[in-house]
């Protein structure tokens, strides 16, 4: 599925709505280049879940939980992990594993770790459709 956005409010809605069908255990990993809007689609998942807590991306602690909705947020960046192995260390498994919902935004650096049934969104600009505009795809693996 293609969507498209022409401002940071849709691509927060698009993120509402996608978590309002979210199920324990379900693995959503983000990808798209910096500034393109993976912190605002994040918000707008996390409110979709009934977080009310502030939530921005977990850069230096790689994943921050969230508790306060209808199901536990595990929220992942790992924009920069050296290594794969420094998943283990954050409890990476028992995450995806767990009865929670995890979206791992720069999903693409940790490929061979990933799990294979996951809801992959690539977020793209294109600067010829206007400023905010933005192309987000979602596909089921």
């Amino acid at each position: 599925m293609v969507l498209e956005t022409r401002s940071p409010e849709q691509t927060f809605q698009i993120g509402v709505d996608l978590a309002k069908k979210a199920v324990p255990g379900q693995v959503f990993t983000l990808t798209g280049d910096l500034g393109v809007g993976k912190t605002v689609f994040t918000q707008g998942f996390a409110h979709g879940l009934g977080i009310t807590e502030p939530v921005n991306s977990p850069t230096f602690t790689i994943v921050q939980v969230y508790e306060g909705g209808r199901l536990p947020f595990y929220h992942f960046d790992v924009y920069r992990i050296g290594d794969v192995e420094e998943m283990d260390e954050v409890g990476f498994d028992e995450y995806v594993m767990g009865e929670g919902v995890s979206l791992i935004e720069w999903a693409n650096l940790i490929e061979e770790i990933l799990p294979e049934r996951r809801t992959e969104i690539i977020i793209e600009k294109d600067l010829q459709e206007g400023f905010e505009y933005r192309r987000i795809t979602i596909e089921e693996r």
